[in-house]
């Protein structure tokens, strides 16, 4: 591959390592909430998590795109108290992948919640703990194979990511070009070489990663 394919490759991996880390924290808040017990409006908040699964990718991406543009709600405030552009940046490919990897990790890491014997954490609230400390004392190093294993399958979506991406960040190059909009791209300028070697490495890093979140997954 060429010195601008590998471009493409090694941006395209730092920002799903990023759209990752950006949605841990979410995440794993989400997926613990809807793994324990029943509250009112836990029907509405599980659809709305698996909302970008079942939505056209460009449709999640129009929605990013008037929050988060200069006239949206965060973005003005981004923009006017801090100074920082989203829509067409490296910041809106980061927002795109976490939103649409979310949903994946969420339901990964909600089945590896639900597989914690609640009786664990109940003993360590009788013995004084507090909900925070029973989170990373007890549950979470319990559910930590499911958890990472979650976090691989999000990221290996975040590597394929398309449709909303190319809608909030655009296609600019050597900022926001990720591997599926180079690919797209090539394809569109009749270059199938070069569309199929980045296609080989898409797969070659997604394949990887699935594997690594499948077997993690499914080892007990």
């Amino acid at each position: 591959m060429s010195g601008e394919e590998w471009q493409f490759v090694g941006f395209t991996a730092r920002m799903a390592v990023l759209g990752t880390l950006v949605m841990l924290p979410f995440g794993l808040a989400l997926a613990w909430g809807l793994a324990r017990g029943h509250w009112r409006g836990k029907a509405l908040v599980e659809t709305l998590v698996a909302l970008p699964l079942v939505l056209p990718p460009v449709v999640t991406g129009l929605v990013l795109l008037r929050i988060f543009g200069r006239r949206g709600p965060v973005g003005h405030w981004l923009y006017s108290q801090l100074g920082l552009e989203v829509v067409f940046t490296w910041r809106a490919v980061v927002i795109a992948l976490a939103v649409m990897s979310l949903p994946l990790f969420v339901l990964a890491a909600r089945a590896a919640f639900e597989e914690v014997n609640p009786v664990f954490e109940q003993l360590a609230r009788t013995l004084g703990a507090g909900e925070w400390r029973v989170f990373f004392t007890i549950t979470l190093p319990l559910a930590r194979r499911g958890v990472l294993g979650a976090a691989l399958l999000a990221f290996a979506r975040a590597l394929g990511e398309f449709g909303a991406t190319i809608v909030v960040a655009g296609n600019i190059p050597g900022q926001t070009t990720t591997l599926s909009v180079a690919i797209y791209q090539y394809v569109q300028l009749g270059e199938d070489g070069h569309a199929w070697a980045l296609t080989a490495a898409s797969a070659a890093m997604a394949l990887l990663a699935v594997l690594g979140g499948t077997y993690l997954l499914r080892r007990k």
